[in-house]
């Protein structure tokens, strides 16, 4: 039996909580991790995991295993990437999650570069609107954008963007400009379902918020981008979001005067797992080149 493939299989079943969640982030049947995991307990001559209908939980014994052996899978990468030079040692498969939208226009395009820069590493790109559980879903990084539900995730900043009231020209032509934030309760608003439809303002420090109606509510960002461009209302949405039809003068943006609260974007790692050198180089990678400043760390 390989000790550090053990090792990893039994840290991966701990995190992930059951032996096929497990087998699925490893690309190996679920027999195989079971079989695995009975020959490290074997060996070890103790039980590491109790098996209930509420899945898998480690035991004293397995959670003491389990801190050590992530621990030590953890020092043997960061040993294996400075054996063969900072920046040049990138292997296996980085998984990452970010919102479709965002990560169809400006992540993506970006990846070729670093995978030229790392042509031993894999990136699978979980795009989804959702939060979701990294460590059920075994995501070594999220890209994720406003405020972070999570208080408990280790989180970096890599940068922010300004947000709009966004509308097609044909739509202002068709329902008249509005003037100031009170005017847009009767106007059709887009609305996205994952967030407030009350929207706040500022001017010369006073704050106003409206709540906004519209006919069509929707829960994923393309679907927003779509309805706007179809001049179905106006919408608030990150400059990110529109960057090219704003460029191009397909959309415009409204109530100009008055600002409102930029969106953060956050690198996001799970919970209780050092970050992998990997997932730091990537988050390294998107805050310089989104900003046009990228170099390998050193």
């Amino acid at each position: 039996m390989d000790r550090y493939q053990a090792m990893a299989t039994f840290v991966r079943v701990v995190e992930t909580g059951s032996f096929t969640a497990a087998a699925r982030h490893l690309n190996v049947g679920q027999p195989a991790v079971s079989k695995t995991i009975a020959q490290l307990e074997n060996r070890l001559q103790v039980s590491l995991l109790i098996r209930s209908t509420h899945g898998l939980t480690p035991t004293e014994a397995g959670q003491r295993f389990f801190e050590r052996a992530r621990s030590a899978i953890q020092e043997a990468d960061e040993a294996e990437l400075a054996a063969r030079g900072a920046g040049a040692g990138l292997s296996g498969c980085l998984r990452i999650s970010a919102a479709t939208t965002f990560a169809s226009s400006h992540i993506v395009p970006l990846l070729p570069r670093f995978l030229e820069q790392h042509p031993e590493l894999e990136i699978d790109v979980i795009l989804d609107d959702r939060v979701i559980d990294l460590v059920a879903e075994g995501i070594d990084l999220s890209l994720r954008m406003g405020a972070l539900a999570d208080s408990t995730a280790t989180a970096r900043k890599l940068g922010s963007g300004g947000r709009s009231v966004i509308a097609t020209p044909t739509y202002l032509a068709r329902a008249g400009e509005p003037q100031s934030p009170a005017e847009l309760a009767a106007h059709q608003a887009v609305i996205y379902s994952q967030l407030p439809n009350t929207w706040s303002f500022t001017r010369d420090g006073a704050e106003i918020s409206v709540a906004v109606h519209g006919r069509l509510r929707v829960s994923a960002a393309e679907g927003l981008r779509a309805a706007v461009l179809a001049d179905m209302g106006l919408t608030i949405a990150s400059d990110w979001m529109f960057a090219a039809e704003l460029a191009s003068g397909a959309v415009r943006r409204v109530l100009e005067p008055w600002s409102l609260a930029r969106l953060d974007l956050w690198a996001v790692f799970p919970a209780g797992r050092m970050a992998s050198a990997k997932a730091r180089e990537f988050a390294h990678f998107v805050e310089a080149a989104m900003s046009g400043d990228y170099s390998p760390q050193a």
